[in-house]
């Protein structure tokens, strides 16, 4: 699908039918495109149209490159943040003279909102420069509204991890640890893939402010690509402390794992140990042989059963006044 939005009074307007109005067109959105419309496209701006695959090469080369006078910029976007399954995806941003092409397999929510936002707002998109630039402010807020929510998100977990009720209840002890591993794991995927996205970002800032140097571009755009670049490098800071506490988190919750088996585990190593003994005095008395004076005796079985209460009760005292109970 080919998306193309016009300039008016710097504000965005979305075209019915783009390509019939090609002069008029400052940004084309490419979701999805077949590779038809990608040679639609590419033909009018006298470009190479990147594919999918060329899209996710990783390194820097493939990523960040001019070529016919146009500059090729991806970078990775996250979409479906809202879900338990969030998406990362390549996305390229070409500037092609006053025009910007952006090539997408995904939707990112900045690309859903920004439209509608310069459309009714004045953001200043008088070109595909100032567009890109509009454009990666709106990626950038919402990357760091995704980052604030997982940030409180990963509070409640912690608060959850390491809450204590003074009541001792056994229902306030029990924790489903196998629901908290998964919520950890969640929560480390989502912040690992807020800060590949910050990352890429910046590279492209740090490429953009190279090429407005090389251009003398005006000192606004620089300037706005200088706060980018600060805004990605604190939010990637930001995501790095996450990703250290989401660790702490993990390392906490396999040791109160571990706490909770080995008390488990000492509950049955003490019980069997006071039943140890009236087992000892049972299995004595057990035994067929003839010349056992006690089986004589009318007092032997209540003496056998206070043998064996005796020997259960001294260690169970014992282990409570040592604290092990």
């Amino acid at each position: 699908m080919i998306l193309g939005y016009a300039e008016e009074n710097g504000r965005l307007r979305r075209l019915p039918v783009p390509l019939d109005e090609t002069e008029r067109v400052i940004w084309y959105d490419l979701f999805c495109p077949t590779p038809r419309e990608a040679a639609q496209v590419a033909s009018v701006l006298g470009i190479e149209i990147p594919t999918r695959e060329e899209m996710e090469e990783i390194e820097i080369s493939s990523r960040l490159y001019q070529e016919d006078d146009a500059i090729f910029m991806t970078a990775t976007l996250l979409s479906r943040t809202d879900t338990d399954q969030p998406q990362s995806s390549p996305v390229t941003f070409i500037l092609a003279g006053a025009r910007l092409v952006t090539i997408r397999y995904e939707e990112p929510r900045a690309f859903q909102a920004f439209p509608t936002r310069a459309e009714k707002a004045g953001l200043g998109c008088f070109s595909g420069e100032k567009t890109l630039l509009a454009l990666l402010e709106a990626v950038v807020d919402r990357l760091a509204d995704v980052l604030e929510r997982d940030a409180r998100e990963i509070d409640r977990l912690s608060q959850s991890i390491f809450s204590h009720d003074s009541s001792g209840s056994r229902d306030s002890r029990d924790k489903d640890f196998q629901k908290i591993l998964k919520l950890i794991g969640r929560k480390g995927d989502l912040t690992s893939d807020i800060r590949e996205s910050m990352v890429s970002l910046q590279r492209v800032f740090v490429y953009l402010t190279q090429i407005a140097t090389e251009r003398k571009t005006g000192k606004d755009s620089r300037t706005r690509l200088r706060t980018l670049h600060r805004d990605a490098q604190s939010l990637t800071d930001h995501a790095t402390f996450l990703s250290s506490k989401i660790t702490f988190l993990l390392d906490a919750t396999l040791g109160m794992i571990n706490i909770e088996q080995n008390a488990i585990i000492k509950l049955f190593s003490v019980v069997a140990v006071i039943f140890l003994p009236p087992t000892l005095v049972a299995s004595i008395y057990g035994m067929n042989f003839r010349y056992m004076p006690e089986l004589e005796w009318p007092f032997g079985y209540p003496l056998a059963i206070a043998l064996m209460l005796a020997s259960a009760i001294i260690p169970y005292r014992l282990f409570k006044r040592w604290g092990w109970l």
